[in-house]
């Protein structure tokens, strides 16, 4: 049977992933692990597919799905936590609304990645949700405040779908945090200038860029 066609112009992508897959496996021994696991993804499939998704890609124990609906993708990535509410495994879910790149390969892309890594910050359970998405569908969403993704250097605002209390989110930092004025990282040799003055006993150092007017 041929795969549906996948959704073009504005995409919802939805990533799914088993939070804690080798503790499940030290738990339930590998063949009751690959037995949660196809019982995993044929709950997923069957939640996914009842509201219109298109399975882009599977690998390991992680799902790619396209909605061309946000609300239908939001409802979908309820429906699968529901599905797998008493079951051993636990995914963490993240949604993001763009409009990628569609090769003859699939989605391609900065988008595509971005939504990945919104995925990887949530937790078992919890479905995190981009300021995109939030902003297509209504529905009882926690504001989680501005956060920054690997690889990306702009912060972005992410949601929680519902108000169940989860853990932080595994981001790189919040950035209502303060920040630090400079930074060190991947300036070694003025480091090691810094060092060196201050073993020589200076007391005062001032940044080359800052002009003292007397």
């Amino acid at each position: 049977m041929a795969r549906p066609e996948l959704p073009r112009g504005e995409v919802t992508f939805l990533f799914t992933d088993i939070e804690g897959s080798t503790r499940l496996i030290d738990e339930l021994g590998e063949d009751g692990y690959v037995e949660a696991l196809t019982d995993h993804r044929l709950l997923l499939r069957t939640a996914f597919a009842a509201h219109s998704g298109v399975e882009v890609d599977t690998q390991g124990d992680a799902f790619l799905y396209a909605f061309a609906d946000a609300a239908a993708a939001v409802a979908a990535a309820a429906a699968g936590q529901e599905a797998l509410e008493r079951r051993p495994v636990k995914v963490r879910v993240g949604l993001h609304t763009a409009e990628p790149l569609l090769t003859a390969e699939g989605y391609a892309g900065r988008e595509l990645h971005r939504a990945a890594r919104i995925a990887a910050s949530g937790h078992g359970g919890q479905v995190v949700v981009s300021t995109s998405t939030r902003s297509l569908v209504d529905g009882d969403f926690t504001a989680l405040g501005e956060h920054r993704l690997k690889d990306f250097a702009e912060p972005v605002a992410l949601f929680q779908l519902g108000n169940r209390a989860f853990p932080p989110l595994k981001t790189i930092s919040n950035t209502n945090l303060p920040r630090p004025a400079a930074s060190f990282v991947g300036r070694a040799r003025e480091r090691q200038e810094l060092i060196d003055l201050l073993r020589n006993g200076t007391r005062l150092v001032v940044p080359p860029t800052e002009v003292v007017n007397g």
